[in-house]
């Protein structure tokens, strides 16, 4: 097999996006487009990839770090002159090199290598992947001879009437010989009403050789499509959502509503896990088997494990156990660690805690900076009291303590294993192993007081 090489179009500014952020870089399903691009080539045998950088150069060689080479395109001058800034690099090196717009967020790794293998056995100088659409206007033509191979490409404004006919366009993905491509990019002209250097006009430099150009074509339109705007943006959403939602579905997840789940792309879920409607599961989350997650609950890079029940509740950078109950309307905040058969409950936050298993916040408590040991009981109303405005501080709840309702514990603070706090204290001192630790004021009934206050009068 020849050595295969990648020059990935990144260097436009993408004007029509009407945002401070670089195009490339907006998210579909939780990913930068580029991102998505540079992974799907990354599965392919690639010996070098070739990034064409220019506004935001450097947010895009952060997000990509060494995963590859880069080269700066100071002014945008054309699809040509994007590639030929990669000569440096590429030129003269022995064999195939494919030409992405980093803004394709769609285009599968299977479809490369399928435009990959079609260029090698009909030994191309360039290969063209092409798409069949219903309505091709505005869309470059491909006109093919009678042997079926690519006679030149047509813009929409210079096609003819029978030309405008032909609905297989050009989706601007080339495989090409690598030192043909560069040789050609030499002969390219701007003499044209944009003068820019445009790649398509390799192909015709390449057909007045004599050398053979062919197309591939792909069967799915949309993995084609290139996004300029927020529109095309919401689109690419849809369908990779809808993509991913498939893979999970046809690997034994249940999604109840795929149309109202949003589930990123490096999510992992396990066989026989429900996922209910109006759930979003984002960055690098990994869900177990027989979980329950929502409705309407929010997962974002947690690690989950099996047979646990989110519903209607949101966690963030977490570890969460099995068997674990979550909600309505829990909010496990980032560097939790629940474990095992825990509880948390309604209106429950945890926050930079450490919950151990068997334990339970059942209703109406904030636990944050703290380390909760096994089989402990936070009773209602319950708060560890970790800042005094300028600095946090932890909470030690170790197993077996049993905490009463509407009870403040107030950091740094220890209570010991086995032992009680009495409903309605605040604790300021660590309590002793087995002790009961009451912290509240004694109760004076005033008898005969209401009258006094001619209240009901």
């Amino acid at each position: 097999m020849s050595n295969r090489y990648a020059v990935i179009l990144a260097a436009g500014q993408g004007t029509r996006m009407k945002s401070k952020l670089y195009k490339v870089l907006h998210p579909v399903c939780g990913k930068p487009m580029v991102q998505h691009v540079v992974d799907q080539i990354t599965n392919l045998n690639i010996k070098e990839i070739v990034t064409i950088i220019g506004h935001g150069a450097e947010m895009v060689q952060a997000q990509l770090g060494d995963r590859s080479l880069y080269a700066l395109q100071k002014e945008q001058l054309g699809t040509a002159h994007a590639v030929m800034q990669a000569q440096d690099m590429l030129e003269g090196k022995e064999g195939i090199t494919i030409v992405v717009c980093g803004d394709t967020p769609l285009i599968k790794a299977e479809t490369m290598e399928a435009i990959f293998k079609h260029h090698e056995e009909l030994k191309a100088k360039a290969t063209i992947l092409t798409a069949k659409i219903d309505n091709p206007t505005g869309y470059g033509r491909i006109i093919r001879n009678e042997e079926g191979l690519v006679e030149k490409i047509v813009e929409h404004k210079d096609a003819s009437e029978k030309e405008r006919k032909i609905n297989e366009i050009n989706t601007g993905t080339y495989c090409f010989d690598n030192r043909a491509l560069f040789e050609a990019l030499k002969n390219v002209s701007n003499e044209n009403v944009q003068g820019e250097y445009y790649l398509p006009d390799v192909i015709e430099i390449l057909k007045k050789q004599g050398e053979v150009v062919t197309a591939y074509q792909t069967d799915e339109f949309e993995e084609t499509l290139g996004v300029n705007d927020r529109v095309a943006l919401a689109e690419a959403e849809r369908i990779m959502r809808s993509r991913i939602n498939e893979s999970h579905m046809r690997n034994g997840v249940t999604i109840i509503d795929p149309a109202n789940t949003y589930i990123e792309a490096d999510v992992q879920i396990g066989q026989d896990t429900v996922i209910y409607p109006g759930t979003m599961i984002k960055g690098q989350s990994i869900i177990g088997t027989e979980c329950i997650i929502g409705p309407n609950s929010e997962i974002d890079v947690c690690e989950i494990g099996n047979e646990t029940v989110i519903r209607q509740s949101a966690a963030f950078n977490s570890s969460i156990g099995s068997n674990v109950n979550i909600g309505p309307f829990a909010h496990i905040r980032p560097d939790s660690t629940i474990l095992d058969d825990v509880k948390i409950g309604n209106f429950v936050e945890i926050k930079k805690a450490v919950f151990g298993k068997g334990s339970k916040a059942s209703h109406l408590s904030y636990i944050g900076d703290a380390e909760v040991g096994s089989d402990v009981n936070i009773g209602c109303g319950s708060i560890t009291v970790n800042y005094d405005g300028k600095n946090k501080f932890l909470t030690k709840i170790e197993d077996g303590v049993f905490i009463g309702c509407n009870s403040n514990l107030v950091a740094p603070v220890t209570i010991k294993k086995g032992s009680y706090v009495a409903a309605g204290s605040t604790i300021t001192k660590n309590v002793p192993e087995e002790a009961l630790a009451i912290a509240r004021a004694k109760q004076v009934n005033k008898e005969g007081y209401v009258e006094k206050l001619n209240l009901k009068k």
